[in-house]
């Protein structure tokens, strides 16, 4: 077993044991998938968006995840609110721009939220190209039209802006703090065919920095978990209607031994 598997590891069993509370606003579409998965890996899912309450319930949570991808009006004031509150705390938080350049709102509401100090942002290729205003092309929405490769130094330029970890999802995947960068290839292409992988991706990233001081080592952990459970239920389905299920008993039956697939390049 290498010493990232052997890292990797080690921080699985920190989840486990400390079954961080994970404070997500995340998207009609994943709730379910976000918070099973959560479940599976060993962490504490809670799903609280109502602006009256998210400043209260971060203090108890061990992080925050931020997602745009339905967003609205009462919505975006949650998410600002809790964001400046966990700040405020010092609890580490995720920040995932679905569909950032798809729309205006969708990216000026980026913009603010990553303008207010994410611990990490998670994107693909196409929304990290669209926040670091490399690309002025518009993003067809949630699906990366890039590959992961072609938004390595935007990451690092958004990095350095908001003094942050990136995560760029793609074939492989990348994270960077702006100055080091690590990539991980684990996972499989039927991935691609399940709605809502890229935001339990950020999920997962949230449970890990409630347990990893270091956010690049959090992130870089959650993303080998997640594209390992995914090598493996891919091993184990017929298509994406059985990848689902599996992927959560891959992330619940995740060992030392199954953790020896990770591949960091």
């Amino acid at each position: 077993m290498g010493n990232h598997a052997r890292a990797v590891w080690e921080s699985v069993q920190k989840v486990r044991a400390g079954k961080p509370l994970v404070h997500n606003i995340t998207n009609y579409v994943v709730m379910n998938t976000t918070a099973n998965a959560l479940l599976s890996l060993g962490a504490a899912p809670a799903m609280v968006h109502a602006a009256e309450e998210v400043e209260d319930f971060v203090a108890i949570a061990s992080s925050l995840v931020i997602n745009i991808g339905t967003l609205s009006s009462p919505w975006i004031t949650a998410m600002r609110l809790c964001a400046s509150r966990a700040n405020e705390l010092d609890k580490p938080w995720v920040l995932d721009p679905v569909g950032v350049g798809a729309t205006p709102l969708r990216t000026r509401v980026s913009d603010q939220l990553a303008q207010i100090g994410p611990t990490v942002i998670r994107a693909n290729a196409s929304e990290v190209l669209a926040l670091a205003a490399v690309n002025a092309k518009a993003t067809r929405g949630v699906d990366s039209t890039e590959p992961s490769q072609a938004a390595i130094e935007p990451a690092r330029q958004l990095a350095q802006t908001y003094k942050c970890v990136v995560v760029v999802s793609g074939a492989v995947d990348y994270v960077t703090d702006g100055d080091k960068l690590l990539g991980i290839r684990n996972g499989h292409p039927m991935m691609t065919r399940v709605t809502g992988l890229g935001c339990t991706a950020s999920a997962l990233v949230g449970a890990f920095l409630g347990v990893e001081p270091d956010p690049l080592v959090a992130a870089a952990h959650a993303m080998a978990v997640l594209g390992v459970a995914g090598e493996i239920a891919a091993e184990r389905s017929q298509g994406p209607g059985s990848l689902q299920m599996n992927l959560l008993d891959a992330l619940y039956q995740l060992d030392e031994a199954t953790l020896a697939r990770v591949r960091f390049v």
